[in-house]
């Protein structure tokens, strides 16, 4: 996908405000699987508005230039993952510890359901940075920080439950989390196997202070 200067609206207006939102879901969920897979610089929008149904002509009417596209599927996979991890990180019928397992569990399942062809578009776009515009370097570091903020919280659960130690830096720890969590799952995809995240969850683990 490569990089345009903003471009002015233009196509035929969907027929409802509703019409409009559905379209411009729809892309943006289409984008999202594509990125996933190729990642940003790979990727063409001409396979994704056939994947929707949308002509090329009427792309500007949803998104005012390509760059824009990819920071609304940016926006979107964060949101999304921000509730797959609450969902996990945030379940009391679990201790907390037991409930970084099943995030990683979930994750290994959809992993292979999409036979490894997809990895984290944090991760995808994290090593595209360097030819991305300096807003997607902006929002990657939100992103990743709202996760960790998120990991963080659960493992400040673990402490008062006494399954971590007092003294263990919460906040530090949460990063060492995704910084080794998107090495995982990149390992994962070569190898076409759950084994590098199994590795690095045990490993992760192990090496917390109690």
């Amino acid at each position: 996908m490569t990089h345009s200067a903003a471009k002015p609206r233009r196509g035929r207006p969907p027929k409802s405000p509703r019409a409009d939102q559905d379209t411009r879901a729809a892309l943006i969920r289409s984008g999202t699987e594509v990125l996933t897979e190729q990642g940003f610089t790979a990727s063409g929008i001409d396979g994704i508005l056939k994947r929707v149904g949308v002509p090329k002509g009427s792309f500007y009417y949803y998104f005012s230039s390509k760059d824009a596209f990819g920071l609304a599927i940016l926006e979107h996979y964060g949101v999304y993952f921000a509730n797959k991890l609450d969902r996990h990180l945030l379940n009391t019928q679990l201790p907390p510890l037991r409930r970084i397992d099943a995030f990683v569990a979930d994750a290994k399942t959809g992993m292979a359901r999409h036979d490894f062809r997809r990895g984290c578009l944090v991760g995808n776009l994290g090593q595209e940075v360097g030819s991305l515009p300096d807003a997607y370097r902006h929002r990657l570091q939100e992103t990743l920080d709202d996760w960790q903020r998120r990991l963080a919280g659960c493992l400040e659960e673990a402490q008062t439950a006494g399954e971590l130690s007092r003294d263990a830096d919460c906040s530090l720890l949460a990063e060492a989390f995704w910084i080794g969590w998107e090495g995982a799952v990149m390992r994962s995809r070569l190898a076409r196997s759950v084994r590098p995240m199994e590795v690095f969850l045990e490993c992760y683990l192990q090496g917390l202070p109690r």
